[in-house]
C-alpha cells in the first residue's frame, strides 16, 4: 500500500522535474527579441525657419533643418536661421 506522504513526494518531484526542464529549455533555446523597425526618416526635429531678405525677417514655416536650408537657399534669402522645436513667432501681438 502506498502512503500519502510517498504520493505527495512523487508529485513534488514531477513538478520540480517539469520546472527544471522548462528553465533548461529557456536557457538553451533563446529566442530573438522582436524590435521595432528602424526609423527611416531619422531623428530630424521640426522648428521655426526664419528668412531675412531685403531687410525684412519673415518666418518661412515650421520645417526640418534640411528643408529650411533648402527652401531659404532657393528663395535667395540674405540670411536665415532655424530654431529647433519652436513654432513661428509673429514678433508682436494681434499680428
Amino acid at each position: 500500500m502506498v502512503e500519502s506522504g510517498q504520493m505527495h513526494m512523487g508529485r513534488v518531484r514531477r513538478v520540480l522535474l517539469v520546472a527544471g526542464v522548462c528553465v533548461t529549455l529557456a536557457v538553451v533555446l533563446p529566442r530573438p527579441v522582436p524590435t521595432a523597425p528602424p526609423d527611416r526618416q531619422g531623428a530630424e526635429h521640426h522648428g521655426a525657419c526664419y528668412c531675412r531678405a531685403m531687410g525684412e525677417l519673415k518666418c518661412v514655416g515650421v520645417l526640418t533643418k534640411t528643408a529650411c536650408d533648402k527652401q531659404c537657399a532657393e528663395a535667395l534669402c540674405d540670411d536665415w536661421f532655424w530654431m529647433e522645436r519652436l513654432n513661428c513667432w509673429n514678433w508682436g501681438y494681434g499680428g
